[in-house]
């Protein structure tokens, strides 16, 4: 009896030991980027970067640039000291094309607008930090440009298309009464323009199928006759530049009007 006793302990000692290398092997990230619906476990994990790019949720390649980290930090310090004023803002999503539009504010005066673009992010950075970032502060709407770095990193659309999906899935459940604006990935070069017609394509099937999501086409407006962006508009074939951001912003007033979000902001 006592034999039988000691060897039911050791097999549970051996159980528990065996539990957590199940979970490293089983292929799982969600200890650590994972539930992007749960507020409290990203901010747990704090507003750094993974050290191990690999772990961030959705699929494809990740940003490995030694960039990234220094510009996430420098970002969300930023943030970090605007985040009451901007609860309630329209918030606009997405990467350096979102963070360099230094005139933002300028462009839409009649509505709050609070800029979250990192450079250099992708849509697996978007998911990641997608509640510490946009639903923490209740937007009224957002405006979501995201895609060029995946194309960039030799994503593919397929997989690009899913985790928009994603981020619209997690915006919805949020919120399913908060307009989401979804950009189409602007012209880049010509070499890479068959990826993000792709891309535009997939997603433009997963927003018509929604009212909640509406759809921005800022592709055709800059895009050349080999959906190449003109230089004079995207001077490293990448970035706008002045005129290139009057022309998003002109694409964004009509549907601004027709949602009218500063009616659900804070006065």
């Amino acid at each position: 009896m006592r034999a039988a006793f000691c060897l039911f302990r050791v097999r549970i000692l051996l159980a528990f030991c065996f539990i957590p290398l199940l979970l490293a092997g089983s292929g799982s990230t969600a200890i650590f980027a994972q539930d992007t619906t749960n507020p409290a476990t990203v901010a747990s994990a704090g507003p750094q970067y993974p050290k191990d790019p690999s772990l961030l949720p959705g699929k494809g390649p990740a940003t490995t640039s030694t960039e990234l980290p220094k510009v996430w930090a420098e970002r969300h310090a930023e943030w970090a000291q605007t985040a009451d004023k901007d609860k309630g803002a329209v918030v606009f999503l997405g990467d350096s094309i979102t963070q360099g539009w230094h005139s933002l504010a300028n462009a839409f005066p009649e509505i709050k607008v609070a800029n979250r673009g990192i450079g250099y992010d992708t849509t697996r950075g978007v998911l990641y930090r997608l509640n510490a970032d946009v639903l923490a502060l209740k937007p009224a709407a957002v405006v979501l440009l995201i895609g060029i770095n995946d194309i960039g990193l030799g994503g593919k659309p397929e997989d690009i298309a899913d985790n928009i999906k994603a981020i619209l899935s997690a915006l919805k459940q949020s919120n399913p009464r908060m307009p989401v604006i979804v950009c189409k990935v602007m012209p880049s070069r010509h070499q890479i323009a068959g990826q993000i017609e792709q891309l535009n394509t997939l997603v433009d099937e997963i927003v018509k199928r929604d009212p909640q999501f509406i759809r921005c086409d800022t592709w055709s407006i800059y895009a050349d006759k080999n959906g190449g962006c003109p230089k004079d508009e995207f001077p490293d074939l990448i970035h706008p530049n002045a005129t290139g951001y009057a022309k998003w912003a002109a694409a964004l007033k009509p549907i601004f009007a027709r949602i009218n979000p500063s009616r659900n902001q804070p006065q």
